[in-house]
């Protein structure tokens, strides 16, 4: 069934056009949505999630592979731009796959979008319960993290069944501190607290042993790890539906949060890397924080529990974020009735919020948290969560480039990239390929020491998983049905 929207709202008319209703309320505008691509990419989680590893696997010189990283991420953004243009829908991935490619082909990038999204809010509630326990000055043992994680989850969600105006309001408290700690502390470090010459930057400390002597090899990973950084910004299609002149301030709010972010990230790995007193050290394994050690060491250890509660307040904005855009992809898909229990997922409450899906959302991660009394589950789940959301994108990325080579897409919103199209897109679909399969790769060296084969072997393991449950599905129930093109 088609809705016809009232002529006053020109986002609701488009939304009637695409095939549905307005069903939450649009609250926010420019800002407001990129905000929520920035809480959700978020350059404290992002730099706290990567600096280490990178240091260790590559020593100093891993900081070169974010701009890399960065610069392949825009060619995925220049093609999400055109299709948030032409499609102001949440969902992307499934929304703009189904459109592009058919029903199948739509509904499994929806279900490998959903499935990535679920382990990365899992892996934001996990690895910011320590935060809370420092706050609060309690031992971080494995059942306290996750009890901490659970309750994180639980207000994560509370904030997301509130109105969109509530939700964007604390989203954008919790990334004004983190702004602020970012710029001013990466500052600081950088200009003021500098205890390593730059040439420093340029060397590896030996940590390409790791990978067999190879500094390319260990670049590689690096990269592998440069790339967990720039994902999240998909969070600002998600709230399309939401969002005040969708078709025109999406696609320039994804740009908006992921460069933002990124000069930010990139600052501070630079930063970190060159204010702290031993760099040797954290490519021996020896600091397993460099970042609050290169803070204490600059500031004095009285900077250990505000630096805490900044990086606690980020982690809390991502988490809500991430949520935000897990639970507005299935309140998409469900839109359909191609999910099993659609009629729950859909459900929207007076305050015009997906509450169904948000609730099934905080559930699913709360369920993710239990593999945390065995480090080794929950090390694989969050291995797996970033290649998931590679295969997410170059599913899409893929989908588009086939229809413009068919010629059944021309893009036709306000963003297009003309007879680029094709060349950047290609080119996006080129790293999109490399990358998921670099993040993927089964590297020892990204695993804990002495962590088990199938640890190692997350990332393929469990995309096998995920693809192989999905195309069964598709099989025996055949959502696609439902779908035109399907």
């Amino acid at each position: 069934m088609t809705y016809v929207a009232p002529p006053a709202d020109p986002d609701a008319a488009r939304l009637a056009e695409l095939g549905y209703r307005q069903e939450l309320a649009r609250g926010l505008h420019l800002l407001d949505n990129a905000a929520m691509g920035f809480a959700a990419i978020s350059p404290v989680v992002g730099l706290y999630a990567v600096v280490l590893v990178g240091m260790v696997v590559a020593g100093p010189a891993w900081v070169w592979v974010l701009p890399i990283a960065l610069t392949g991420q825009c060619l995925l953004l220049a093609v999400y731009a055109e299709l948030a243009s032409e499609f102001p829908i949440a969902g992307g991935a499934y929304q703009w796959s189904r459109r592009l490619m058919g029903g199948g082909y739509g509904w499994l990038s929806g279900w490998v979008a959903i499935c990535a999204y679920c382990a990365a809010n899992t892996t934001i509630a996990y690895l910011g319960a320590p935060w809370a326990l420092t706050v609060a000055g309690v031992a971080p043992t494995p059942n306290a993290i996750v009890v901490t994680g659970m309750a994180l989850v639980a207000a994560c969600a509370v904030v997301g069944a509130s109105s969109v105006d509530v939700l964007g309001r604390v989203i954008k408290a919790g990334i004004a501190a983190e702004i602020v700690a970012s710029v001013g502390i990466g500052l600081a470090l950088l200009l003021v607290f500098r205890t390593q010459d730059i040439s420093i930057l340029t060397q590896t400390f030996g940590a390409e042993a790791l990978s067999g002597g190879s500094v390319g090899a260990g670049m590689l990973a690096a990269l592998a790890v440069g790339g967990w950084v720039f994902i999240g910004f998909d969070a600002c299609v998600s709230a399309s539906e939401e969002t005040r002149r969708a078709a025109r301030h999406v696609p320039r709010a994804i740009w908006i949060a992921l460069l933002s972010v990124g000069m930010l990230v990139i600052l501070n790995a630079f930063a970190v890397t060159l204010a702290h007193p031993d760099v040797a050290e954290v490519v021996a394994g020896k600091d397993p924080d460099p970042v609050a050690r290169s803070v204490e060491a600059s500031f004095g250890s009285w900077s250990a529990k505000p630096f805490a509660a900044v990086v606690l307040a980020a982690f809390l904005a991502c988490g809500i974020a991430a949520q935000a855009l897990t639970a507005r992809t299935i309140y998409s898909i469900a839109r359909d009735d191609v999910l099993p229990a659609s009629r729950f997922l859909r459900r929207v409450d007076r305050r015009q919020a997906p509450i169904g899906a948000i609730a099934t959302t905080a559930v699913a991660a709360c369920l993710g948290l239990l593999l945390g009394l065995h480090s080794a589950a929950v090390g694989s789940l969050i291995t797996f969560g970033t290649a998931g959301i590679y295969v997410a994108f170059l599913l899409v990325a893929l989908a588009a480039l086939v229809a413009r080579v068919r010629g059944t897409w021309r893009p036709a919103g306000h963003v297009r990239l003309g007879r680029a199209g094709v060349v950047v897109n290609a080119l996006a679909v080129a790293w999109l390929s490399f990358e998921t399969v670099n993040i993927a790769w089964p590297r020892a060296s990204l695993a804990p020491v002495g962590a088990p084969a199938y640890q190692v072997w997350a990332a393929p393991i469990l995309l096998a998983v995920i693809g192989a449950a999905g195309i069964t599905y598709l099989v025996a129930a055949r959502p696609q049905r439902k779908l035109p093109g399907g």
